[in-house]
């Protein structure tokens, strides 16, 4: 009877604790659950995921328990094992990892290897896209570009990137592949067969430094050396290419996150080539600031040459729809909303959807 009443009161302990690491588990699961970022979400599930794997290779302990035996048969022990729950649920960071972290995979936690896709500049596709005017006469172009174009288009954006290498020549630096492709299209224009207006293509390659000091109330992340091509795939009078240089600095702070870049055109503005001024119209930089809020996102894009007084300035919002889906509201003014344009002022206003991924 002795025996049997020691199992049973180790049994009631073993129990209880496995009840209360349960809760535990379901407490820890419900936070990483009510994180809005879909990157954070994922690295939070993953700290749990890891924690449970460790716990699971490295064993546990064990008690020995009496059991009962029949009549004229002698007592045997069992080792009873102690769940391992309290270490598979061993709590993620209390500081979720930044947007910015995230997306660059500056810290261990957040590094997924070479060749995974993650998001680059926005992805975004506007139902509607609304400009006050049409450019029907491209620079330098001596006649109309077709038929006239419509006011209401359909206009995408799809980009990404990937890295290409990590630690390179034993430093503290990530190699990354992006692309980025904008299409106008007139989907709308069916007198003109739905043509596409304009594309451009935009293939760069990075190399980023990881930084995470703070400055001045901001936390600087990273910063980044790339090189970029961008150009239209036309011919004529309606090509339109440049390649750059540009550094990038990426700090954040909280909800809020900015990136500046700085550039230098690489092929000679003065020689015959496709568009000589972009510059005076582009500017020699920009700069991309965001702000999220409850599933919501704030965004702009500003540039400006100081010299000519050209520019350009994008605002957009997001609202949550699903998981990853948000509609998406974009307007536009200034110089330079395709390459074609580069050097036609013009306003739009957009609506549709931006993929959050």
């Amino acid at each position: 009877m002795r025996n049997i009443g020691k199992k049973t009161l180790v049994t009631a302990l073993l129990l209880g604790a496995a009840v209360a690491h349960a809760g535990e588990l379901e407490q820890q699961l419900l936070r990483c659950s009510m994180l809005g970022d879909a990157s954070a979400r994922l690295g939070c599930f993953d700290e749990l995921t890891k924690a449970a794997t460790a716990a699971t290779v490295a064993g546990t302990p064990t008690r020995d328990t009496t059991v009962a035996a029949a009549p004229g048969k002698a007592a045997s022990t069992a080792p009873t094992p102690i769940p391992a729950i309290a270490s598979a649920t061993a709590a993620p960071p209390e500081t979720p990892i930044s947007r910015t972290e995230q997306s660059w995979e500056l810290v261990p936690s957040a590094r997924r290897g070479v060749f995974s896709f993650r998001p680059h500049r926005d992805n975004y596709l506007l139902l509607a896209n609304y400009s006050a005017q049409s450019n029907d006469y491209p620079a330098r172009a001596e006649t109309p570009a077709g038929v006239p174009a419509k006011r209401v288009e359909i206009t995408y954006q799809l980009s990404f990137k990937v890295k290409a290498a990590e630690q390179v020549a034993g430093l503290p630096i990530d190699l990354w592949l992006g692309y980025t492709q904008q299409s106008f299209w007139q989907a709308y224009n069916r007198a003109a067969s739905s043509p596409f207006r304009e594309t451009n293509y935009q293939p760069e390659v990075m190399a980023v430094l990881p930084i995470n000091k703070e400055i001045a109330g901001l936390t600087v992340r990273y910063v980044n050396a790339g090189l970029v091509h961008q150009s239209n795939g036309q011919t004529g009078l309606l090509s339109r290419s440049w390649n750059r240089m540009y550094a990038e600095l990426g700090v954040d702070r909280g909800n809020f996150s900015l990136s500046a870049r700085m550039w230098k055109r690489l092929d000679n503005a003065k020689s015959e080539n496709d568009n000589p001024d972009i510059t005076d119209f582009l500017g020699h930089g920009d700069i991309h600031a965001v702000y999220r809020d409850n599933g919501y996102e704030y965004s702009l894009t500003a540039r400006r040459n100081w010299s000519t007084n050209h520019g350009a300035i994008q605002a957009g919002l997001a609202y949550p729809l699903t998981t990853n889906l948000k509609g998406y509201l974009q307007v536009f003014s200034g110089y330079g909303q395709s390459l074609i344009d580069y050097n036609y002022s013009q306003k739009s206003v957009g609506a549709g959807f931006n993929v959050d991924f």
